[in-house]
Protein backbone atom coordinates (compact mmCIF):
# COMPACT_ATOMS: atom_id res chain seq x y z
CA UNK A 1 0.00 0.00 0.00
CA UNK A 2 2.81 2.42 0.91
CA UNK A 3 4.39 1.71 -2.51
CA UNK A 4 1.07 2.66 -4.14
CA UNK A 5 0.93 5.94 -2.19
CA UNK A 6 4.45 6.76 -3.34
CA UNK A 7 3.47 6.05 -6.92
CA UNK A 8 0.55 8.48 -6.60
CA UNK A 9 2.91 11.13 -5.22
CA UNK A 10 5.34 10.57 -8.08
CA UNK A 11 2.56 11.12 -10.62
CA UNK A 12 1.50 14.42 -9.07
CA UNK A 13 4.14 16.69 -10.74
CA UNK A 14 3.03 15.35 -14.14
CA UNK A 15 -0.60 16.17 -13.35
CA UNK A 16 0.50 19.63 -12.20
CA UNK A 17 2.39 20.22 -15.44
CA UNK A 18 -0.71 19.33 -17.45
CA UNK A 19 -2.75 21.78 -15.38
CA UNK A 20 -0.20 24.51 -16.10
CA UNK A 21 -0.74 23.93 -19.81
CA UNK A 22 -4.44 24.71 -19.48
CA UNK A 23 -6.08 21.33 -18.85
CA UNK A 24 -8.84 20.73 -16.30
CA UNK A 25 -8.32 21.60 -12.64
CA UNK A 26 -6.11 19.15 -10.76
CA UNK A 27 -7.91 17.10 -8.07
CA UNK A 28 -6.20 16.50 -4.74
CA UNK A 29 -5.18 12.88 -4.11
CA UNK A 30 -7.60 10.81 -2.06
CA UNK A 31 -4.89 9.27 0.14
CA UNK A 32 -2.08 11.06 1.90
CA UNK A 33 1.23 10.57 0.02
CA UNK A 34 4.31 9.99 2.20
CA UNK A 35 2.54 9.87 5.60
CA UNK A 36 5.66 10.92 7.53
CA UNK A 37 6.44 13.95 5.34
CA UNK A 38 5.09 17.47 5.87
CA UNK A 39 2.45 17.96 3.17
CA UNK A 40 1.31 21.44 2.11
CA UNK A 41 -1.93 21.80 0.14
CA UNK A 42 -1.83 24.71 -2.29
CA UNK A 43 -4.94 26.09 -4.01
CA UNK A 44 -4.34 28.31 -7.05
CA UNK A 45 -6.90 30.17 -9.17
CA UNK A 46 -4.89 29.13 -12.23
CA UNK A 47 -1.40 28.10 -13.29
CA UNK A 48 -0.44 30.49 -16.06
CA UNK A 49 1.68 33.63 -16.09
CA UNK A 50 2.29 35.15 -12.66
CA UNK A 51 0.17 32.48 -10.95
CA UNK A 52 2.48 29.77 -12.25
CA UNK A 53 5.52 31.72 -11.00
CA UNK A 54 3.90 32.06 -7.57
CA UNK A 55 3.35 28.30 -7.43
CA UNK A 56 6.90 27.58 -8.56
CA UNK A 57 8.33 29.94 -5.94
CA UNK A 58 6.34 28.22 -3.21
CA UNK A 59 7.38 24.80 -4.47
CA UNK A 60 11.06 25.78 -4.35
CA UNK A 61 10.72 26.96 -0.75
CA UNK A 62 8.75 23.86 0.26
CA UNK A 63 11.37 21.55 -1.24
CA UNK A 64 14.08 23.47 0.61
CA UNK A 65 12.25 22.57 3.83
CA UNK A 66 12.04 18.92 2.76
CA UNK A 67 8.26 19.14 2.28
CA UNK A 68 5.91 18.05 -0.47
CA UNK A 69 3.60 20.54 -2.16
CA UNK A 70 0.28 19.40 -3.63
CA UNK A 71 -1.40 21.85 -6.04
CA UNK A 72 -4.98 22.20 -7.27
CA UNK A 73 -6.37 24.85 -9.64
CA UNK A 74 -9.91 26.20 -9.46
CA UNK A 75 -9.99 27.95 -12.86
CA UNK A 76 -11.25 31.13 -11.21
CA UNK A 77 -14.28 29.46 -9.58
CA UNK A 78 -14.49 30.49 -5.86
CA UNK A 79 -16.85 27.64 -4.92
CA UNK A 80 -14.68 25.05 -6.65
CA UNK A 81 -11.73 26.41 -4.66
CA UNK A 82 -13.61 25.84 -1.39
CA UNK A 83 -14.43 22.28 -2.45
CA UNK A 84 -10.83 21.54 -3.43
CA UNK A 85 -9.55 22.86 -0.11
CA UNK A 86 -12.09 20.60 1.63
CA UNK A 87 -10.37 17.67 -0.06
CA UNK A 88 -7.04 18.80 1.43
CA UNK A 89 -8.65 18.93 4.86
CA UNK A 90 -10.01 15.41 4.42
CA UNK A 91 -6.54 14.30 3.32
CA UNK A 92 -5.06 15.70 6.54
CA UNK A 93 -2.43 18.05 5.12
CA UNK A 94 -0.19 19.90 7.59
CA UNK A 95 -0.98 23.38 6.25
CA UNK A 96 -3.03 25.01 3.50
CA UNK A 97 -1.93 27.89 1.27
CA UNK A 98 -4.22 29.60 -1.22
CA UNK A 99 -4.47 32.53 -3.60
CA UNK A 100 -8.15 33.36 -3.00
CA UNK A 101 -10.46 33.55 -5.98
CA UNK A 102 -12.75 35.65 -3.78
CA UNK A 103 -11.58 37.19 -0.51
CA UNK A 104 -14.95 36.62 1.19
CA UNK A 105 -15.90 33.21 -0.21
CA UNK A 106 -12.54 31.76 0.86
CA UNK A 107 -13.64 32.16 4.50
CA UNK A 108 -15.86 29.07 4.17
CA UNK A 109 -12.72 27.02 3.54
CA UNK A 110 -10.86 28.84 6.34
CA UNK A 111 -13.54 27.88 8.87
CA UNK A 112 -13.41 24.23 7.76
CA UNK A 113 -9.63 24.22 8.19
CA UNK A 114 -9.90 25.87 11.59
CA UNK A 115 -12.32 23.17 12.74
CA UNK A 116 -9.77 20.56 11.63
CA UNK A 117 -6.94 22.49 13.36
CA UNK A 118 -5.04 22.93 10.07
CA UNK A 119 -3.16 26.26 9.73
CA UNK A 120 -4.25 28.40 6.78
CA UNK A 121 -2.18 30.93 4.80
CA UNK A 122 -2.85 33.03 1.73
CA UNK A 123 -0.58 34.53 -0.91
CA UNK A 124 -1.14 37.69 -2.95
CA UNK A 125 -4.63 38.35 -1.51
CA UNK A 126 -5.90 38.34 2.05
CA UNK A 127 -9.34 37.08 3.08
CA UNK A 128 -12.19 39.32 4.19
CA UNK A 129 -14.32 38.35 7.15
CA UNK A 130 -12.16 35.65 8.73
CA UNK A 131 -8.79 35.24 10.43
CA UNK A 132 -5.93 33.12 9.11
CA UNK A 133 -2.36 32.42 10.18
CA UNK A 134 -0.70 34.79 7.69
CA UNK A 135 -0.94 36.47 4.30
CA UNK A 136 2.18 37.12 2.19
CA UNK A 137 1.62 39.73 -0.48
CA UNK A 138 3.11 42.67 -2.26
CA UNK A 139 2.52 46.00 -0.60
CA UNK A 140 -0.27 46.72 -3.07
CA UNK A 141 -1.08 50.03 -1.42
CA UNK A 142 2.55 51.11 -1.89
CA UNK A 143 2.41 49.94 -5.52
CA UNK A 144 -0.64 52.12 -6.15
CA UNK A 145 1.06 55.06 -4.45
CA UNK A 146 4.17 54.63 -6.61
CA UNK A 147 2.09 54.72 -9.79
CA UNK A 148 0.10 57.67 -8.47
CA UNK A 149 3.21 59.66 -7.63
CA UNK A 150 4.73 59.00 -11.06
CA UNK A 151 1.51 60.20 -12.71
CA UNK A 152 1.67 63.39 -10.63
CA UNK A 153 5.29 63.88 -11.69
CA UNK A 154 4.42 63.36 -15.37
CA UNK A 155 1.50 65.79 -15.24
CA UNK A 156 3.67 68.36 -13.47
CA UNK A 157 6.31 68.04 -16.18
CA UNK A 158 3.66 68.44 -18.89
CA UNK A 159 1.79 71.40 -17.44
CA UNK A 160 4.21 72.97 -14.97
CA UNK A 161 1.86 71.98 -12.15
CA UNK A 162 -0.07 68.84 -11.09
CA UNK A 163 -3.22 69.11 -13.16
CA UNK A 164 -5.00 67.11 -15.85
CA UNK A 165 -7.31 64.14 -16.26
CA UNK A 166 -6.54 60.50 -15.42
CA UNK A 167 -8.40 57.25 -16.04
CA UNK A 168 -8.14 54.38 -13.55
CA UNK A 169 -9.13 50.85 -14.62
CA UNK A 170 -9.63 48.63 -11.59
CA UNK A 171 -9.43 44.92 -10.96
CA UNK A 172 -12.16 42.94 -9.22
CA UNK A 173 -13.19 45.19 -6.35
CA UNK A 174 -14.38 42.17 -4.35
CA UNK A 175 -10.67 41.40 -3.83
CA UNK A 176 -8.60 43.37 -1.37
CA UNK A 177 -5.67 43.49 -3.81
CA UNK A 178 -7.73 45.69 -6.14
CA UNK A 179 -8.97 47.76 -3.20
CA UNK A 180 -5.40 48.42 -2.09
CA UNK A 181 -4.04 49.21 -5.56
CA UNK A 182 -6.90 51.62 -6.04
CA UNK A 183 -6.59 53.09 -2.56
CA UNK A 184 -2.88 53.85 -2.84
CA UNK A 185 -3.29 55.51 -6.22
CA UNK A 186 -6.35 57.51 -5.24
CA UNK A 187 -4.84 58.68 -1.94
CA UNK A 188 -1.98 60.29 -3.88
CA UNK A 189 -4.12 61.80 -6.63
CA UNK A 190 -6.81 63.23 -4.34
CA UNK A 191 -4.14 65.42 -2.75
CA UNK A 192 -4.11 67.46 -5.96
CA UNK A 193 -7.47 69.18 -6.53
CA UNK A 194 -6.65 70.09 -10.14
CA UNK A 195 -6.31 66.44 -11.16
CA UNK A 196 -9.59 64.88 -12.27
CA UNK A 197 -9.84 61.11 -11.81
CA UNK A 198 -12.23 58.89 -13.77
CA UNK A 199 -12.53 55.34 -12.37
CA UNK A 200 -13.98 52.37 -14.26
CA UNK A 201 -14.15 48.76 -13.11
CA UNK A 202 -12.34 46.21 -15.26
CA UNK A 203 -12.67 42.98 -13.18
CA UNK A 204 -9.26 41.71 -14.37
CA UNK A 205 -10.69 41.43 -17.90
CA UNK A 206 -8.64 42.90 -20.74
CA UNK A 207 -11.63 43.40 -23.01
CA UNK A 208 -13.50 45.25 -20.27
CA UNK A 209 -10.43 47.43 -19.87
CA UNK A 210 -10.34 48.20 -23.59
CA UNK A 211 -14.05 49.04 -23.53
CA UNK A 212 -13.48 51.35 -20.56
CA UNK A 213 -10.79 53.20 -22.52
CA UNK A 214 -13.07 53.70 -25.51
CA UNK A 215 -15.95 54.84 -23.33
CA UNK A 216 -13.84 57.20 -21.24
CA UNK A 217 -12.08 58.82 -24.21
CA UNK A 218 -15.40 59.34 -25.99
CA UNK A 219 -16.67 61.29 -22.97
CA UNK A 220 -13.35 62.93 -22.00
CA UNK A 221 -10.92 63.08 -24.95
CA UNK A 222 -8.59 65.26 -22.87
CA UNK A 223 -7.45 62.28 -20.75
CA UNK A 224 -3.73 62.61 -20.04
CA UNK A 225 -2.97 59.23 -18.48
CA UNK A 226 -4.31 55.77 -17.75
CA UNK A 227 -3.53 53.77 -14.62
CA UNK A 228 -4.42 50.06 -14.58
CA UNK A 229 -4.49 47.73 -11.61
CA UNK A 230 -2.60 45.10 -13.62
CA UNK A 231 -0.31 45.74 -16.57
CA UNK A 232 -0.30 41.97 -17.17
CA UNK A 233 -4.06 42.00 -17.74
CA UNK A 234 -4.67 45.37 -19.31
CA UNK A 235 -1.68 46.85 -21.14
CA UNK A 236 -2.03 44.94 -24.39
CA UNK A 237 -5.79 45.52 -24.61
CA UNK A 238 -5.53 49.17 -23.59
CA UNK A 239 -2.81 49.90 -26.13
CA UNK A 240 -4.86 48.09 -28.76
CA UNK A 241 -7.84 50.33 -28.00
CA UNK A 242 -5.65 53.43 -28.11
CA UNK A 243 -4.22 52.35 -31.46
CA UNK A 244 -7.70 51.79 -32.89
CA UNK A 245 -8.64 55.30 -31.78
CA UNK A 246 -5.48 56.84 -33.21
CA UNK A 247 -4.37 57.79 -29.69
CA UNK A 248 -1.41 55.46 -29.19
CA UNK A 249 1.66 57.70 -29.14
CA UNK A 250 5.15 56.95 -27.85
CA UNK A 251 6.81 58.85 -25.03
CA UNK A 252 7.96 62.23 -26.30
CA UNK A 253 5.39 62.38 -29.10
CA UNK A 254 2.67 65.00 -29.01
CA UNK A 255 -0.54 63.52 -27.65
CA UNK A 256 1.17 60.74 -25.70
CA UNK A 257 -1.17 59.32 -23.06
CA UNK A 258 0.77 58.34 -19.97
CA UNK A 259 0.42 54.67 -19.07
CA UNK A 260 1.16 53.18 -15.64
CA UNK A 261 0.19 50.04 -13.77
CA UNK A 262 1.01 47.42 -11.17
CA UNK A 263 2.80 44.08 -11.71
CA UNK A 264 5.84 44.85 -13.92
CA UNK A 265 4.92 41.76 -15.91
CA UNK A 266 6.73 40.89 -19.13
CA UNK A 267 3.96 42.78 -20.96
CA UNK A 268 4.45 45.81 -18.74
CA UNK A 269 8.23 45.81 -19.16
CA UNK A 270 7.92 45.42 -22.93
CA UNK A 271 5.56 48.40 -23.09
CA UNK A 272 8.14 50.53 -21.30
CA UNK A 273 10.96 49.33 -23.55
CA UNK A 274 8.83 49.94 -26.63
CA UNK A 275 8.22 53.50 -25.48
CA UNK A 276 4.46 53.37 -24.90
CA UNK A 277 4.31 52.97 -21.10
CA UNK A 278 5.84 55.23 -18.49
CA UNK A 279 5.80 53.34 -15.20
CA UNK A 280 4.97 49.99 -13.59
CA UNK A 281 5.22 48.92 -9.95
CA UNK A 282 7.12 45.64 -9.67
CA UNK A 283 5.67 42.81 -7.62
CA UNK A 284 8.26 40.40 -6.16
CA UNK A 285 6.26 37.45 -7.54
CA UNK A 286 8.95 34.73 -7.19
CA UNK A 287 9.40 35.62 -3.50
CA UNK A 288 5.81 34.99 -2.37
CA UNK A 289 7.04 31.51 -1.49
CA UNK A 290 8.55 33.14 1.62
CA UNK A 291 5.34 32.01 3.30
CA UNK A 292 7.02 28.61 3.71
CA UNK A 293 9.47 30.15 6.19
CA UNK A 294 6.60 31.27 8.41
CA UNK A 295 4.80 27.96 8.07
CA UNK A 296 8.00 26.31 9.32
CA UNK A 297 8.11 28.65 12.32
CA UNK A 298 4.52 27.91 13.29
CA UNK A 299 4.88 24.16 12.81
CA UNK A 300 7.71 24.42 15.36
CA UNK A 301 5.44 26.30 17.75
CA UNK A 302 6.91 29.77 17.16
CA UNK A 303 4.58 32.76 17.03
CA UNK A 304 4.59 35.26 14.15
CA UNK A 305 5.81 38.60 15.44
CA UNK A 306 5.02 42.06 14.07
CA UNK A 307 7.94 44.06 12.73
CA UNK A 308 10.43 44.62 9.93
CA UNK A 309 11.87 41.77 7.86
CA UNK A 310 15.08 42.52 5.99
CA UNK A 311 17.24 40.58 3.56
CA UNK A 312 20.36 42.02 1.98
CA UNK A 313 20.05 42.45 -1.78
CA UNK A 314 16.33 41.63 -2.00
CA UNK A 315 14.23 44.23 -3.82
CA UNK A 316 11.29 43.38 -1.54
CA UNK A 317 13.37 44.34 1.51
CA UNK A 318 12.60 45.83 3.92
CA UNK A 319 9.28 44.06 4.24
CA UNK A 320 6.94 44.50 7.17
CA UNK A 321 4.80 42.11 9.19
CA UNK A 322 1.69 43.94 10.36
CA UNK A 323 -1.19 42.65 12.45
CA UNK A 324 -4.65 42.99 10.97
CA UNK A 325 -8.21 41.75 11.61
CA UNK A 326 -7.49 38.88 9.20
CA UNK A 327 -4.23 37.91 10.93
CA UNK A 328 -0.56 38.82 10.38
CA UNK A 329 0.29 40.17 6.93
CA UNK A 330 3.79 40.23 5.43
CA UNK A 331 3.99 43.12 2.99
CA UNK A 332 6.82 42.82 0.47
CA UNK A 333 8.00 46.16 -0.89
CA UNK A 334 7.31 46.97 -4.55
CA UNK A 335 9.71 48.79 -6.88
CA UNK A 336 8.75 51.67 -9.18
CA UNK A 337 10.03 50.86 -12.67
CA UNK A 338 10.53 53.42 -15.45
CA UNK A 339 12.70 53.54 -18.56
CA UNK A 340 15.62 54.40 -16.25
CA UNK A 341 15.69 51.06 -14.38
CA UNK A 342 13.70 48.70 -16.61
CA UNK A 343 16.71 46.38 -17.00
CA UNK A 344 17.34 45.92 -13.26
CA UNK A 345 18.15 42.19 -12.85
CA UNK A 346 16.15 41.68 -9.65
CA UNK A 347 12.80 42.55 -11.24
CA UNK A 348 10.73 39.39 -11.58
CA UNK A 349 10.12 39.75 -15.32
CA UNK A 350 13.89 39.94 -15.85
CA UNK A 351 14.65 36.71 -13.99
Amino acid sequence: MRRLLRACAALFPTILMLAACGTAATPAPTARPEPDMVIIGYSAPGLVGAQLQIQQGLERRAKAQGWQLLTTTSDGDPQKQVEQIASYIKLGVDAIVAVPDDSKVICAAVEQARAAKIPFYTIDRSPEGCTINMTVLSDNYLAGKQSGQEMVNLLTTRYGEPKGTLLEITGNMAQNVAQLRGGGFQDVVKGYPNIKLITKQGDWDGEKGAAAVREALAAAPEIDGIYVHSDAVYFEAVMGALKDLGRLKARGEEGHIFLAGVDASPAGMKAIRDGFADQVSNQPIPDFGLVADWIAKELKGEAIAEGEVAQDGALWSPAMVKLSPTGPQLFLATTSVTEKNVDLPGLWANQ
